[in-house]
């Protein structure tokens, strides 16, 4: 008797899932460093420098050594075991460009929020957003050398969010932490979907 194929076969078979993920936070809070740190492929970057046009419209304090911006998206890719094929896209933090927000969250699974202990408040308009979209995402904070320290529970807390958002910290500058924020936002966004049945992404 001839056996069919093992379930480990039909899914080494099985062409990846596309899956959207959109990284959002404030202005400077390191999307565009951690789509270009995960990314398999040279990621796509719309970034312009800062010039004296922005005096009195993007607010740097906190960051005033940044001398670019993004003005409509990052984007990269990244393959989980051959299972997803996770599309990622960075959205621009100023408020001037919020109107594209629609556009680059549409069909998403999930977003990570970036968030800078150093302008904890900046986050609040992406977390708003996500929430009215009821849109799964969690909350990474980047380690910024230098910036304070806080308690998960604490930066909860000053989020407002509910017991049920995942928060973490995260290093936007390292792949490993980049790809385990990645996963963790995955398996999020499945339970919160009902995809429970479906394979969890594994770092690879």
């Amino acid at each position: 008797m001839v056996s069919g194929p093992s379930r480990r076969e039909v899914r080494a078979r099985r062409l990846p899932t596309a899956v959207k993920i959109v990284i959002a936070g404030g202005f400077g809070v390191g999307k565009t460093t951690m789509v270009g740190t995960v990314s398999e492929t040279q990621p796509l970057r719309t970034e312009e420098l800062l010039t004296d046009v922005g005096v009195g419209v993007d607010d740097i304090s906190g960051v005033e050594r940044k001398d670019s911006t993004t003005v409509a998206m990052d984007f990269g890719r990244i393959t989980m075991r051959n299972e997803y094929v996770l599309y990622l896209f960075g959205t621009p933090g100023q408020k001037r460009f919020w109107f594209m927000w629609d556009e680059v969250a549409l069909g998403a699974l999930g977003a990570v929020v970036l968030a800078d202990t150093r302008r904890l408040s900046d986050c609040f308009p992406s977390v708003d957003y996500f929430e009215r979209r009821q849109t799964p995402f969690v909350v990474a904070v980047n380690c910024f050398e230098g910036a304070k320290r806080y308690d998960l529970a604490e930066i909860q807390m000053a989020l407002n969010l509910g017991p049920k958002v995942p928060v973490m910290l995260c290093d936007a500058r390292k792949i490993d932490s980049c790809k385990q924020v990645l996963i963790d936002l995955v398996l999020h966004a499945m339970k919160v979907r009902g995809l429970v049945d479906a394979p969890a992404p594994q770092q690879v």
